[in-house]
């Protein structure tokens, strides 16, 4: 197995962008996120998403 077969992930898909709002609420820190209110799942604003980026991101 490569390091890059070990970093990839396989299924990772994204929540649709939203026209406007209402916008989803951050889970982790309340703000508004880039995605529908209507949407189910996890949403993260801008800043949570790269910080927990950066936490799962490969050191390699």
């Amino acid at each position: 197995m490569s390091d890059e077969d070990y970093c990839t992930i396989v299924d990772a898909t994204k929540p649709p962008r939203a026209d406007g709002p209402p916008y989803a609420e951050c889970v982790l820190c309340q703000k508004p996120t880039e995605y529908p209110e209507s949407y189910r799942g996890i949403t993260l604003c801008p800043v949570c998403e790269w910080q927990e980026a950066q936490r799962t991101a490969c050191s390699g």
